[in-house]
Order: structure tokens, then sequence, then C-alpha cells
């Protein structure tokens, strides 16, 4: 796929050029199809003149087992220039999607800034189509363009008038085609923005139901969900009707110019200067040429519908990166010091902090926008705008994403779970060979799966939902534990849990990351009461240090903080 930032034209471009020998193959297969579809009207108007007006039944038979053959090859050309072209939309969607996602699945971000979940998706999915669906129309307009020019050819042969008339007027329907296809494209482009803003609000709203129902917000929610798809639908029909205006116009303009080949060559063949098979093969190309000349409408239609496609996927691929490339590595073997020095971002105003490695440190938050604010630098979703955060002496911006992400690990508290069962779940994450049933004990993962129908091997629903939000914590917690990273950032990975379950996780918590850094951002007593220093986080700076019971002893807002 294209590099940089592409435009909608290299969208569509590279997607035509990356199916190069498949479409070639269809546009031969379905330009072959045309040229001999010109051609029965010839043969027919052969047929009769030679076999019907001066040949007996030999002759006949000859003929007629002449276009039987021709017929054959028709048939044969025809499914093998689709089958073909339709190798290609499907190959060059295919290819489309794994590039979007490759973009939005991009350690260094952006992709999804301003964009909706459920527009990403309408776009991974409906546009790259569209845009694949190019590859089935440029065949097609290759093969109808041929058996214009072939048709017009052989009426320049049966008749010069007629064969002018029709190589003439062919160009101007074409540009008068592309005249009319710019307000279909322009309408396209709002339908599908207007689709994919629904399909993100509809994946939104699906996600937060059970959130908006304790809230008592659920007929707000649908009342703006109804307000979108009422945008949506009338977008649609604003599209629809551009669409069926452009194929009435183009069908009624060459129903016309068909109609006044025909008429031409009425009045020739009444002068006498057309035969009986002369005249029927004039007539037969002229209503063959109605084919070709409304194909060029849906071809157009198809690329004005490919090109606003390609607009909004380019606008994905094109994303400016939140985070540049780094290119150092992380010492080896990692240790696991972290440093933040003088770190502002967002609402973080001049932290300074340090984890020793190997410490479980505890970082309580007074404000939640500054945890998240923590949680994005550590993870260096995005680089702080002054300040630097440090693994082992070495600044996070400085290494390679991906040697980065191996060596520190940040586990949010709302992670999603994937389909499969729950040994999958935690397995995802564990290295070759890895352990998973220590992870699992330490998550307290154990007393879950004996509830469950088929223990480790019971198949989750969609992002886990068929347990409950305690159980998918526990889960995600052992997939992050499982990860063994040297550094491991936890964000209140026990919110969702009771008191004797989150007892049991913080034990099995110490006791498994013996000797890792492990940061935990959290507010829970439970999990703070075990960990070796504890950092207070207060206005967006470090206000207080020390262990959790002098903290909760001498410090008025750190006990505010973790006990209310």
């Amino acid at each position: 796929m294209t590099t940089g930032s592409p435009s909608a034209r290299t969208v569509l471009v590279g997607a035509i050029t990356g199916q190069t020998r498949h479409v070639a193959a269809s546009a031969a297969l379905s330009a072959g199809h045309q040229a001999g579809e010109a051609l029965i009207p010839v043969l027919i108007g052969v047929v009769i003149d030679r076999a019907v007006g001066r040949g007996g039944i030999a002759d006949l038979i000859g003929w007629i087992g002449v276009l039987a053959g021709m017929f054959a090859v028709l048939s044969v050309s025809f499914r093998l220039s689709a089958r073909t072209g339709e190798r290609a939309v499907e190959q060059a969607a295919h290819q489309l999607r794994i590039a979007l996602t490759r973009r939005i699945l991009d350690h260094r971000g952006g992709s999804e800034a301003g964009q909706l979940p459920g527009a990403l998706v309408s776009i991974a999915t409906g546009d790259a189509d569209r845009v694949g669906t190019v590859n089935r129309a440029l065949p097609v307009g290759i093969g109808a363009l041929t058996g214009l020019l072939v048709g017009g050819a052989a009426l320049l042969v049966v008749s010069v008038p007629l064969g002018l008339l029709v190589l003439i007027g062919a160009p101007l329907l074409l540009w008068l085609a592309h005249l009319l296809g710019r307000p279909l494209e322009r309408r396209s482009h709002a339908e599908q923005e207007r689709a994919a803003y629904a399909s993100g609000v509809a994946a939104d709203l699906v996600a937060g139901l059970r959130v908006l129902k304790g809230l008592g917000a659920a007929p707000a929610a649908a009342n703006r969900y109804r307000r979108t798809s009422q945008d949506s639908l009338a977008a649609t029909i604003r599209a629809a009707r551009a669409q069926a205006w452009y194929d009435g116009t183009i069908l009624a303009v060459t129903g016309l110019f068909v109609a006044a080949v025909g008429l031409l060559g009425g009045r020739l063949a009444a002068q006498g200067e057309l035969t009986v098979g002369q005249l029927v093969a004039a007539v037969g190309l002229a209503l063959f040429l109605l084919g070709p000349l409304s194909t060029f409408g849906w071809v157009n239609a198809e690329f004005a519908q490919g090109r606003a496609s390609a607009a909004r996927i380019a606008s994905v691929l094109g994303a400016p990166q939140a985070t540049p490339d780094g290119t150092g590595r992380p010492a080896t073997p990692v240790r696991g010091r972290i440093d933040l020095r003088d770190v502002r971002s967002g609402t973080l105003r001049g932290v300074s902090l340090h984890s020793a490695p190997g410490e479980l440190l505890g970082i309580v938050a007074t404000d939640p926008a500054v945890a998240a604010d923590l949680l994005r630098c550590l993870g260096r979703d995005v680089d702080p705008d002054t300040g630097t955060v440090e693994l082992d002496g070495v600044a996070l911006h400085t290494l390679d994403p991906a040697h980065l992400r191996a060596a520190i690990l940040v586990a949010p508290h709302d992670a999603d779970l994937f389909e499969g069962s729950v040994l999958d779940n935690v397995g995802a994450a564990a290295p070759a060979g890895g352990d998973v049933t220590r992870p699992m004990a330490a998550a307290d993962v154990d007393e879950l799966v004996r509830t469950l129908p088929q223990g480790v091997d019971t198949p989750l629903a969609e992002r886990g939902r068929s347990l409950s939000g305690g159980q998918r914590q526990r889960v995600a917690l052992a997939r992050a534990l499982a990860a063994e990273a040297p550094v491991l950032v936890l964000h209140d990975p026990t919110t969702a849990v009771d008191a004797a379950t989150e007892a049991r996780i913080a034990a099995g918590l110490r006791s498994l990351r013996q000797d890792r850094t492990t940061l935990l951002v959290t507010t829970s007593p439970a999990l703070l009461s075990i960990t070796d220093r504890v950092v207070l986080v207060d206005e967006g700076t470090v206000r207080a240090e020390g262990s959790h019971p002098d903290l909760v002893r001498d410090h008025a807002d750190y006990r505010a903080s973790v006990l209310t």
C-alpha cells in the first residue's frame, strides 16, 4: 500500500495497480466478449443475405453452427471475465482493509483522531468495498468501449453515414456522463459520511448501554441516535435520488441516440442503399450499442462513488501520527527503572517521580484526568510537551516503539476481551512457552473458571460480555500479568470486584511481580497496602510520597482520596 499522505487518487490508482494481472485479464476477456457481441448482428445479416437469400439448407445450417460457436465463446468469456474481475474486487478491498487496520492499530496513533470507532469500521468495510468495485467497473468499461468501437467500425463497413454518426456521437455521450456524475460523487461522499457517523454513534451507544440504563439516560441516547439516523437517511435518499436522476437521464439520452441510428438506417434501406441483411445488421448494431452506452453510465457512477470512498480512506491512511518513531533499544536486560522528570502534558503540571528497579510503586491521582494523562505518557501514546519519561535512564521518545511496548506494558482498567475462550484471552499475551497458570491464580481467575460450564475453555461472547464486570477485570488482569513485562503499569485493576477478591488479588499480585517493576495507578487501599511506596499526585504535580500507612496517618488529601 502507499506510504506518506496518500490522496484519493493515489488510493484509487493503488487499488487498481495492485491487481494489474487480474484487472488486465478481466478487461481482455470483457473486450473479447463485447467485440463478439458486436459481431453477432453482422453475422445474422450475413446469414440473411447468403444463407436465406441466396443459399440453401446446407449454408443455413453452417452459418447457424457458426452462430452457436460464437455464443459458446461469448458465454465462457463473460463468465471468466466476471470471475476474474470479482477476484480483483475482493482482493483489492481486502488489501485496503489490511492497510486501514494496520494504520488504525499503529503504535504511533493518530488515525482515530476525530473518528468514532463505528465510523472507522464503516470506512474499513463499506468504503473499502466501493473502492474495490472499481476493479470490476474498469474491465467492464474497457469492454464497453471495445464493443462501441467494433460496433462503430462494423457500421462503417455497412454504411459510412451510420458509422460516422456513432463514432461522433459516442464521445459526446461519454463527456455528458462525466458531467452528470459530479453531483452524484458529492452526494455519495455526504451519504457515506452520515452513514459512518450513525454507525459510530450506534456502536458507542451499544457499548455503553448498561451505563446509560443505570443513569436513566437511555431515552436521551435513543433520541440522539434517532436524529443521527434521520440525518443519515436523508443523505442516503438524496444520493439515491441523484443516482436515479443520473441513470434515467443517461438512459433517455442513449435511447434517443440509438433511435437516431435506427431511423437513419431505415431511411438508407428505403432508398435502396442497404440490403435486407445489412438493414437487419444495422438495426441490431444500433440496439447492441444501447448496452455499451448504458454501461458507461454505470461505470462512471461506480468511479464517482469509488473516488468519494477513496477520499475517506485516504483521510485515515494519511492521518498525522500522534508520536514519531524512535530508533533506540532499551538496555538488555531491562532493569525497570522509571523516571519522570518535570513532565508537562495535558493536566500534568511538572510531575517528577521515579521507581527503582523491581519496586512496586503506588500512584494515587486525586483527579481521574491526571491519571489518564499519566498513563498516556507512560505508554507513550503521547510525548510530553516538556520534560521526559525515561526507562533505565533512556528517554522513551528515543526508543523504537516495538521494543518499548515489549518493555513497558500499560494495562487500562477498561481493557476489552476478545472472542474465544478464557484461556485464549489470557494466553494471547503470554510469551511462547510461557506459564499462564500463575497469572490466572494471581488474578483470582481460578475461582472464576470453577463457575463456568467449560472451565478455562468456556467461549466468551463479543468483548467478554457474557462475563460480569468484575470477571472481565480479572481475566484482563491475568492477561496483563501473563505478558511478563519488565515494567507493568496497572490502572485500577480491581474496581469491579468485591473486597475479599481484591485482597486475594493484592496478595497474588505482590507475589507474582516480585523483583519486577510494577506501577499501580489506583486509589484502592487493598492494593496500596502491598506497595513498597506510594506517590500522591494532586493538581497535576507530586504532593507527597511515602508508605501507605504513613500517608493515611499524616496526609489529609491522601486519606480523603483512598478512604472515601
